[in-house]
């Protein structure tokens, strides 16, 4: 069986790195992109079943990124994990993510959530 895939945007290469590694224990297969425009353009020719999503970032913001997600009827359905440290930014996209973790994410809980995520369908 192939293993489902997860995007992971997140432009601090240290971050990107744990976020994959958490994912992939999770049983997923990771790609990793560290800015807004590479999201879009990677999101525009691939359909991830996760996201995890950081809403600082160069180029597009994660806010834009979450909302060409929940317009694009084949992306609508991807469930998406925003984490970010910026309140302000969760509270913003609270209605159209999935879940919300704020940084500093724990590794544990990461691989929890998208385990989860994966067991329940990847819908939201």
């Amino acid at each position: 069986m192939d293993k489902p895939l997860a995007l992971i945007v997140e432009d601090e290469y240290d971050i990107s790195v744990v976020f994959a590694k958490a994912v992939e224990m999770a049983g997923y297969e990771t790609e990793i992109v560290r800015a807004g425009d590479t999201a879009m353009t990677w999101l525009s020719s691939a359909v991830p079943n996760l996201v995890v999503l950081d809403m600082n970032l160069p180029k597009v913001m994660g806010a834009d990124i979450l909302k060409y997600i929940r317009s694009e009827p084949q992306l609508s359905k991807v469930f998406v994990i925003v984490a970010t440290a910026y309140q302000h930014l969760a509270d913003s996209v609270r209605e159209q993510a999935d879940c919300i973790l704020n940084k500093p994410v724990g590794f544990r809980q990461l691989i929890d959530l998208a385990a989860e995520a994966r067991a329940h369908g990847w819908r939201r």
